[in-house]
C-alpha cells in the first residue's frame, strides 16, 4: 500500500493514456478508490454525448488505483460495463471496491456517476495478481 495519496498519485502518473485525459486519483487506501475526469469537448463523441470509452477508461484507471501498489502488480483479466444513463454535468466520478481480494485474483465493483450524483455506469473487474515488484 501506498504510504499516502501523494505517493499514489506520483506512482499512477505513470499512467499517461489516464492522466493524459484528466482523469485524477482523488482518494485511495485499502478497500476502495476514488477517481474523477472534469468532462471537456475532447470526451464528446460525434452526437454529442461522452464517449464510452472515456467512462470505460474513468473505471478501469479507479480499478488499476484500488488494486496495484507499490509491492505488486495487477492486471484486468477480463472486465463489464453496463453504461446506465448519460453524464449530466461537467465531471464523472468512479469507486472501485472490493467484492473479493485473494491470494492470485481478485474481483472489484466500479462505480461511475456523474455531477448531478446520477449513475451512469456499473462495472465488474476480475484482476490476476502477475508479480510481487522487487
Amino acid at each position: 500500500m501506498f504510504a499516502n495519496i501523494e505517493e499514489a498519485r506520483k506512482f499512477f502518473s505513470g499512467d499517461r493514456f489516464a492522466t493524459g485525459n484528466g482523469i485524477t486519483l482523488e482518494e485511495l487506501d485499502e478497500t476502495r478508490s476514488v477517481a474523477s475526469l472534469a468532462l471537456a469537448d475532447g470526451h464528446r463523441n460525434a452526437i454529442g454525448g461522452v464517449m464510452g470509452g472515456a467512462i470505460f477508461t474513468l473505471a478501469d484507471f479507479a480499478f488499476a488505483a484500488l488494486v496495484n501498489d507499490a509491492s505488486r502488480a495487477t492486471v484486468a483479466q477480463q472486465v463489464s460495463i453496463n453504461y446506465l444513463n448519460p453524464p449530466k454535468g461537467e465531471k464523472l466520478v468512479a469507486t472501485a471496491q472490493y467484492v473479493k481480494d485473494g491470494r492470485s485474483s481478485c474481483v472489484v465493483r466500479i462505480e461511475i456517476v456523474d455531477g448531478c450524483s446520477r449513475p451512469v455506469a456499473t462495472a465488474t473487474a476480475l484482476g490476476f495478481k502477475i508479480a510481487k515488484k522487487a
